[in-house]
């Protein structure tokens, strides 16, 4: 789960970039896509990390998280921290090694998020907005990294960051309640509001990256499933709640199937080849 909303992000930019440029191979976008998979289960992983470590002393009188390593005692805080550390030194060791000099700037905009993030849920209710733009960086990173001209569609890109951002919002504030106590009853209307602006970014940046007809019906396809679900949602039944949280990766997978599909059908039509 963790991991798909780091993945998915840079998986839709990789799929418009190699809509977009002819002149990038199939195979190259694959090779990519598997480091940058690996690269995110660590992102993932640090990111959990750090979140337990500032917030075991909140998950020890929690239900669902009282069990974890540090709230039981299991692991001692001066050890989470050593770990925390080595993770920090092989990740920035990792993305110098293997990221693009652009898209390793591009990551470095929100670095310092995974520190902060944490701390936002103790005196913020908007903690998901700096977590969508953490999560969701990922947009500029891909393409960043695939590009043969060197340059960022941020015209296309920008409203599709925006879109993540909203569908971010969304999936935390009813699954995990962050902004829901602070909505209260009008979280289904505003997070309605938030859906219909996933559809509408996710659609436009399509549009202006040239993306056709499938991946269109894959944006209302998506925004129709998140529609639909947040209607039957009881924001006061947690387990309603964590269902529509658990949609998350399938919503992200049905952007990512229209891209490729959509990509893979252009190619077709304009004699472009797939992989090599």
């Amino acid at each position: 789960m963790g991991c798909a909303t780091v993945f998915l992000p840079v998986a839709w930019s990789m799929a418009m970039v190699y809509h977009a440029q002819a002149n990038l191979t199939g195979l190259e976008a694959l090779t990519r896509a598997f480091v940058y998979f690996f690269l995110c289960i660590g992102i993932k992983c640090l990111i959990m990390t750090i979140d337990d470590i500032l917030d075991y002393d909140i998950d020890a009188n929690v239900e669902r998280t009282k069990k974890r390593a540090l709230p039981r005692g299991a692991i001692s805080i001066e050890r989470a921290w050593l770990f925390f550390a080595m993770q920090v030194v092989i990740g920035v060791a990792l993305a110098y090694k293997v990221l693009s000099a652009d898209a390793l700037a591009i990551s470095m905009t929100v670095w310092p998020l995974y520190v902060l993030y944490p701390t936002c849920k103790r005196w913020m209710s908007f903690a998901p907005v700096p977590l969508g733009l953490m999560f969701n960086i990922g947009i500029f990173m891909g393409w960043a990294d695939l590009t043969k001209d060197g340059q960022v569609a941020f015209d296309a890109l920008v409203p599709i960051y925006v879109g993540a951002l909203l569908w971010t919002i969304t999936y935390e504030t009813i699954g995990m309640k962050s902004l829901a106590i602070f909505c209260g009853e009008y979280t289904i209307p505003v997070c309605t509001a938030t859906t219909l602006g996933f559809g509408a970014l996710m659609a436009y940046g399509g549009f202006v990256n040239g993306q056709g007809v499938v991946y269109l019906a894959a944006v209302a396809l998506a925004t129709a499933i998140l529609l639909k679900n947040l209607m039957v949602t009881d924001i006061n039944q947690p387990k309603q709640c964590m269902n529509f949280f658990l949609l998350t990766p399938t919503i992200g997978n049905i952007i990512l199937g229209g891209l490729v599909v959509d990509a893979i059908t252009h190619r077709i039509a304009e004699g472009i080849p797939l992989l090599l």
